[in-house]
């Protein structure tokens, strides 16, 4: 028995000698030292002194490092807890582009092509003659099959009446494409008003939101293209994406300029593989 309240003096007095504490290792590299698992039953607090206790921090906050020899602070900050089964935003990809599309203009009928399905190939002329926007192709790698694909495309159209004082209008249409084939179409119309003021020149947004579910894995290229499907009358000029002439003092390419986003959501999950 002696011996026993020997022992445990002589190691009280090591670690008040020591000041380190060793839990599963005989060299402890500070005050504490846990080499293993650690539970904590209740309320954790930091800066304390020896006369008061620490702060247990509020509901929410979490602990942030302060950087070598200070103490770690209580910290609220705004980040969204996301929960099994919602999307979180993994990548966005913006483009713009002012070089537009002014081969559909004066002397150019449209391709008389009123329908398009899902799939369509872009080159596939019987499908329509589809002109690519080149500076609002992206490309980008799926790697979770659980995904939203969330498309956004945006650009100016303009045209000029052959006649100032004659009303004329051009059908048209554009789609996203995801490696060459169609996923998303919307067509649309722009007709001049008898604008004599304004040279006969009309300008209008056109507007394509989509998204997609469950995109397969791998590498994607996603293009956007344009064609136009009739016109009242073949020598009306017309541009997608930028002015008609640089002459006019009603629109520039940047006021029309195009502009495609899109954002890739993943599906959250905390299943363990």
């Amino acid at each position: 028995m002696k011996k026993t309240v020997y022992c445990c003096v002589a190691g009280l007095l090591s670690i008040q000698a020591y000041a380190q504490v060793g839990v599963g290792t005989s060299t402890p590299n500070s005050v504490l030292d846990v080499n293993g698992k650690t539970t904590l039953r209740k309320e954790l607090r930091v800066g304390g002194t020896s006369a008061q206790a620490g702060n247990p921090g509020l509901n929410g906050q979490v602990l942030v490092s302060q950087g070598e020899g200070l103490p770690p602070v209580w910290k609220s900050l705004n980040v969204t807890f996301m929960e099994e089964g919602q999307y979180k935003l993994v990548n966005s990809y913006l483009s713009t582009d002012q070089t537009g599309i002014t081969t559909l203009s004066n002397g150019t009928l449209g391709d008389s092509v009123y329908k398009n399905s899902v799939g369509d190939d872009v080159t596939d002329t019987s499908k329509g003659k589809w002109i690519k926007i080149a500076g609002l192709e992206n490309n980008f790698t799926i790697k979770d099959g659980r995904n939203r694909l969330t498309y956004q495309f945006q650009t100016g159209v303009e045209m000029k009446s052959s006649s100032p004082t004659t009303s004329q209008n051009i059908s048209f249409t554009c789609g996203v494409f995801r490696n060459g084939k169609l996923v998303a179409v919307r067509p649309d119309k722009i007709s001049s008003t008898n604008n004599s003021e304004k040279g006969g020149i009309q300008d209008y947004i056109f507007t394509l939101n989509y998204t997609e579910q469950n995109v397969p894995i791998g590498a994607h290229k996603v293009e956007v293209a344009c064609r136009k499907i009739n016109a009242s009358s073949s020598s009306a000029q017309f541009a997608i994406g930028r002015n008609v002439s640089n002459t006019n003092n009603v629109s520039n390419a940047f006021t029309l300029e195009s502009m495609m986003k899109i954002d890739l959501l993943e599906y959250v999950t905390y299943e363990i593989n």
